[in-house]
């Protein structure tokens, strides 16, 4: 794929930033998409955008998976999408090197594709750290195959303990801890813990007490992003619910589905669900560009890499200035960072199509200048946080802002429409508390018929 005859502007991952920088490409480079002097490729693994905010409330049943996901062919039909992973990016050579399923099918190796324009938002992936035993049991919490599989898993453990007579097989069945204490673990188990909660009363000889939610956090605060005061009142209503909230712990050991914390606590368990924090995706160590302390790609405050011609990012892969911070008291130094946070996310990719697109016109560029507004956090149903514009909510108000937050934010019409719709089904009717397993081994079944294959509950 070589880039002789048309401007190619290539987007590195198909996520928040790299989907909604390529839609309003579509509209802002229309004519020349027309023409054929300009062509978008958008390259990441998966066919479909993960709106991640909404992963919590999708494992607790409250919206259908397929609505958390945006099908990026459906949204992007004026770009050129690209299933695969791209391995290597020389920008030197403005060329980068892509596997796809069908190179991985064929063994005919990767494809290149020459490009124009760089774009680098390939997002990040879960940041491990060596713990024993953690790559063996732990579940990750980052795309919506990850968070259905934790519903179902959470549901299957109740059944397993609702079927055995083993206090110790039930003790660890009904356990479940998360590690971490941000967005993505508090409001993952404040959510599950209110599914389970309410499931447990169609199960005869499970009650909500025989339960133990722990949430593990290696500071002395959760979800610094609401302010202490907030974070102060997210832990009351945590624990008043038996939640057990340990913070300024860590996680020493997980073998043998023992949970051995800091504080020399011990807990058998069936559930450990790792959120503790983020790291840029591995292939900025493969651009050559340039990289700061976290690993994250410099940035101009207008998105462009800091040096490098012809090269952009955005997101959590970008480390961007904000201009609208002030620099440290009695320094001389660089501005703070702006937070690789889903709010930053969505304004800068604004920004950056619209620089894009200006570069390929050769009209001028602009900073990104975004003031924080604040932030929401999900605490389970009709339960929530915020802190918005100074103003501190809590309860029902914060739950609403949460919900009426995100879905301005969740891309197209289509999936504002067909959420909003759920959740007022939800409102009418009671909850779903189905479990659908098999959906991760959907060939045990047949495999069991051709005797080549052993039964679930088997295994």
């Amino acid at each position: 794929m070589s880039s002789e005859d048309v401007t190619r502007i290539l987007v590195v991952g198909g996520g928040y930033v790299g989907m909604n920088t390529a839609l309003r490409l579509q509209r802002k480079l229309k004519q020349e998409l027309r023409q054929g002097t300009v062509e978008v490729v958008v390259v990441d693994p998966e066919p479909y955008m993960t709106y991640q905010p909404f992963l919590p409330e999708a494992a607790a049943g409250s919206i259908s998976p397929r609505h958390v996901v945006v099908p990026l062919r459906r949204v992007l039909p004026q770009c050129t999408v690209v299933i695969g992973e791209v391995t290597a990016i020389d920008h030197d050579d403005h060329r980068a090197t892509i596997t796809t399923l069908a190179a991985e099918e064929t063994g005919n190796g990767a494809i290149e594709v020459v490009y124009d324009e760089l774009v680098l938002a390939p997002g990040s992936v879960s940041r491990t750290l060596p713990v024993p035993g953690l790559a063996d049991v732990g579940i990750g919490f980052k795309t919506v195959e990850e968070a259905i599989g934790l519903r179902n898993h959470v549901l299957g453990q109740l059944d397993i303990a609702s079927s055995t007579r083993d206090p110790a097989v039930r003790d660890a069945a009904l356990t479940f801890v998360f590690v971490g204490g941000g967005y993505a673990g508090v409001e993952a188990l404040a959510e599950l813990e209110d599914m389970a909660r309410y499931a447990v009363r169609y199960y005869h000889n499970i009650r909500p007490e025989d339960m133990k939610w722990i949430l593990v956090e290696a500071t002395d605060r959760i979800l610094p992003e609401v302010g202490p005061e907030m974070g102060r009142y997210a832990v009351r209503e945590l624990r008043a619910r038996n939640i057990d909230v340990r913070m300024e712990t860590r996680l020493e050991s997980c073998e043998k589905r023992i949970v051995q914390l800091s504080d020399g606590s011990r807990f058998p368990t069936r559930t450990l669900v790792w959120t503790a924090g983020v790291k840029p995706h591995p292939i900025l160590a493969a651009t050559k560009l340039p990289l700061n302390e976290h690993g994250r790609v410099r940035c101009t405050p207008a998105l462009q890499v800091d040096g490098v011609d012809h090269a952009w990012s955005a997101g959590d892969a970008a480390a961007v200035p904000d201009v609208t911070a002030e620099p440290p008291a009695g320094s001389d130094g660089p501005r703070p960072l702006c937070a690789p946070n889903a709010q930053h996310a969505v304004r800068q990719s604004k920004v950056l199509a619209e620089n894009i697109a200006a570069s390929v016109r050769g009209g001028p560029i602009v900073d990104y200048a975004h003031k924080y507004a604040g932030s929401v956090a999900s605490l389970g149903l009709h339960k929530g946080v915020a802190h918005i514009y100074g103003r501190k909510l809590k309860g029902y108000p914060a739950w609403f802002m949460h919900r009426a937050y995100h879905l301005s934010r969740v891309p197209t019409f289509n999936r504002k429409a067909r959420v909003l719709a759920e959740w007022t089904l939800a409102g009418l009717f009671k909850r779903e508390i189905v479990s659908l397993g098999s959906l991760e081994n959907p060939r045990a079944e047949f495999e069991l018929a051709a005797g080549t294959g052993r039964h679930n509950e088997a295994s």
